[in-house]
């Protein structure tokens, strides 16, 4: 949260002319004005995944790359996208944004200016709430990782 994974995605997605998909896009486009707290969004995340992943799929099976930006905060949800490339033999890569608390807080505060709808759920209360489920990645995953600190 915070850490910059949307403007990375999109950045990705241009130059690897890539499929981008956000988590963020489909939830508010299924599900206007419903994730109003924390727990709305672990619902309403965990009934769109299926149905994503075979989207995710087919395109990739027809060639396409795709950019994903859905976070991986935690080995579950790390697993899960795992799952969506070893199941079709596709390649992967897994951009790690390892920042620092402080910068992230920066960022959500940048973000909330320019998008102040966004202001009850980008909120430190959250960050910290969040965050509190973080955990690392690391080589026992099997993911191929690309880690950016700044």
């Amino acid at each position: 949260m915070g850490a910059g994974k949307s403007t990375k995605s999109k950045e990705i997605a241009q130059r690897k002319n890539a499929v981008l998909l956000s988590e963020d896009e489909w939830l508010a486009a299924l599900y206007p004005h419903q994730i109003k707290n924390f727990d709305d969004y672990l619902n309403y995340s965990q009934i769109i995944k299926p149905i994503l992943k075979m989207h995710i799929q087919s395109i990739l099976q027809v060639g396409s790359n795709v950019v994903m930006n859905f976070p991986g905060n935690t080995r579950k949800q790390r697993a899960w996208l795992l799952s969506i490339a070893n199941e079709i033999h596709a390649n992967h890569q897994l951009i790690y944004l390892n920042l620092a608390d402080e910068q992230c807080l920066k960022q959500l505060k940048k973000r909330a200016d320019k998008e102040p709808d966004r202001n009850t759920f980008d909120t430190k209360e959250t960050f910290d709430y969040v965050s509190s489920f973080f955990e690392a990645p690391d080589n026992t995953e099997k993911l191929n990782i690309i880690e950016i600190t700044s």
